[in-house]
């Protein structure tokens, strides 16, 4: 393990995991013996979603009787939560595990403690988000935005999922709240599995990775020629609206994700 005040890394066999703690706590870097996995820049690698995934119409969401406008940063909506956009501390940093905190602030109106852990081993990654207060119940969400890249060495990545049901999309964006059967890509969209995110990329004659979750939901998003996003999720996008998930001082939130992988 090495660090510096921008990142940390984690090694196993020949697998490297480099952490961004300052930039949102997203990984800015996942090598297989040498070979890059994920897209590169400040904006990508893989963030976190905390403490909400996708898109929350027109920034709104309400808990009880009260409303909250959160900024549009994706206008007409808020997307992705505000973990990405602050600094995390490092908790603990060994050769191929690492926990972050960051205290949940402005602009979210309520007090709070997010944790993100990461486990590298030589053929897979696993990841923890925690959600907890002490202080008043609210909705949250969360989840993980990985950019993959779609070419690796010359190989085009294929998606190999199986969901119950699509999210219907309408022009807004948004869930409409119908659920309907999947249909062919590509896709900006959100997938129901209730046996648990199970989503296979292949990379011909390179790499197959598995996404895995106990979680329900997954958007894929592959419109853009240089990444695939496999994006394991505690609830659909404007989920705070529609599927509200309570945060409470006796029961945090907790979602799991791992990476597995072989080279082929």
């Amino acid at each position: 393990m090495s660090s510096s005040e921008e990142s940390i890394r984690l090694a196993a066999g020949d697998a490297e995991l480099t952490i961004n703690p300052a930039n949102g706590c997203r990984i800015g870097s996942l090598r297989i013996g040498g070979t890059e996995l994920l897209r590169q820049g400040a904006r990508y690698g893989c963030f976190p979603m905390v403490p909400w995934c996708g898109r929350i119409e027109h920034g709104q969401f309400r808990n009880g009787g009260v409303v909250h406008q959160m900024p549009l940063n994706s206008p007409p909506h808020a997307i992705h939560g505000t973990g990405r956009d602050t600094a995390w501390r490092t908790a603990r940093a060994g050769a191929g595990e690492a926990a972050f905190t960051y205290d949940l602030v402005d602009p979210w109106p309520y007090s709070g403690r997010v944790t993100q852990t990461f486990e590298l081993t030589e053929d897979s990654l696993s990841l923890a988000l925690g959600v907890e207060t002490y202080d008043t119940s609210f909705p949250a969400q969360a989840g993980w935005h990985p950019w993959f890249l779609r070419t690796l060495n010359g190989s085009k990545a294929g998606i190999d999922f199986a969901p119950a049901w699509q999210e219907e999309r309408g022009a807004d964006h948004l869930p409409t709240g119908r659920r309907v059967p999947p249909s062919p890509g590509p896709w900006d969209d959100c997938f129901g599995m209730p046996d648990g995110v199970a989503v296979t990329l292949t990379w011909p004659g390179e790499l197959e990775l598995k996404v895995t979750s106990r979680a329900e939901w997954v958007v894929v998003y592959d419109e853009q020629a240089e990444a695939v996003c496999v994006e394991p999720q505690s609830g659909p996008p404007n989920g705070l609206n529609t599927l509200p998930r309570l945060v409470t001082p006796v029961e945090p939130l907790e979602i799991t994700a791992n990476w597995t992988w072989r080279r082929l």
